[in-house]
């Protein structure tokens, strides 16, 4: 390399070294508040000192009642753990922070953690809310309550790098492989798995709107023909239940709860008192998934009991133990 071109080079560095060092003095301690706030386990820790300062991190907001998107938030990020491993905890660390720190306790948040199977590396948060409403919105987590996010929060999740000043917004319930994959690349991780291109592909694989839905509405909870989860095992389900009365608990879960229903109330408590998250759906949506979940079922009893088993999903939910 010549002389000019070894400054050239050194120029570069340098102004990449200042602009990693602005943004890291601009999102740094002058911008995150250092409020005190108490885990799942009761220790008290401080916000910017403690939880961000030289970490990589993923922050979501949640609540223990919530009937909307955060059991769906909660178990995608159980799944991205798991397929993370030992990087949580290590090159990684998982945060969520209630917004309903009045009934959210750390023997509340430490009940919900276990319920999803969290594990060391992840802290579920409270404190006091005027405390939590000004890291939410530091960190672009809160927004104005609206007919789609009643509560005032988004299901997002925060991707932060404290020491470069690095952050990007994530749906917090997107694919988790994909999550996975986003959270590697955006912290600089090694990729080990040798890349494929397009061009290898003779053609896309072909996935049905059922399959589609099942798999970013319902694959982080249930199973077809593997086992429970967090939720039932949902082989079946139309034999098992009135077909009706199934389709009218998909579109409004929190409505048929809360009207005292008796079936409702049996899986909520006998599934850990999570909650079924009203995922929004169209009643062509709903027709949609149930024809799916039937044909599932009907392969199911087809092929139950051969070698090869059954199922259409690789990437099983985590299970949930009842306390029954």
């Amino acid at each position: 390399m010549t002389r000019t071109g070894a400054l050239a080079l050194s120029a570069l560095l340098a102004g990449a070294a200042v602009r990693s060092t602005m943004a890291a003095g601009r999102w740094g301690p002058d911008y995150f508040p250092n409020v005190l706030l108490t885990t799942q386990d009761g220790k008290v820790v401080r916000f910017y000192d403690d939880l961000l300062k030289g970490k990589a991190v993923a922050i979501n907001l949640i609540y223990t009642r919530c009937s909307a998107s955060c059991p769906v938030e909660t178990a995608k990020l159980a799944q991205v753990q798991r397929l993370l491993g030992d990087r949580v905890g290590r090159d990684v660390f998982f945060y969520s922070i209630s917004i309903d720190p009045v009934r959210d306790t750390p023997e509340v948040l430490h009940a919900y953690a276990e319920k999803f199977h969290a594990g060391p590396g992840w802290l579920f948060l409270t404190g006091k809310e005027e405390d939590i409403k000004l890291v939410s919105k530091r960190l672009g987590l809160s927004s104005v309550t609206d007919a789609a996010n009643r509560d005032g929060h988004q299901p997002s999740l925060m991707l932060g790098h404290e020491p470069t000043g690095q952050w990007m917004r994530n749906s917090a319930v997107d694919n988790p492989r994909f999550l996975a994959t986003t959270m590697a690349s955006f912290f600089g991780w090694a990729d080990d798995q040798p890349r494929r291109s397009y061009a290898e592909l003779r053609e896309f694989p072909k996935i049905d709107k059922g399959e589609y839905l099942f798999r970013i509405r319902c694959l982080a909870c249930h199973t077809i023909g593997k086992g429970e989860g967090i939720g039932p095992d949902l082989a079946g389900v139309t034999t098992r239940r009135n077909h009706g009365w199934v389709a009218r608990y998909l579109a409004e879960p929190d409505r048929v709860l809360g009207e005292g229903d008796p079936i409702a109330t049996e899986l909520f408590a006998r599934y850990q008192r999570v909650r079924m998250p009203n995922l929004r759906l169209a009643q062509e949506e709903v027709a949609v998934l149930l024809s799916y979940i039937e044909r599932q079922s009907r392969a199911v009893r087809t092929c139950s009991g051969t070698e090869q088993g059954c199922g259409t999903v690789d990437e099983a939910p985590l299970r949930v133990e009842s306390d029954r």
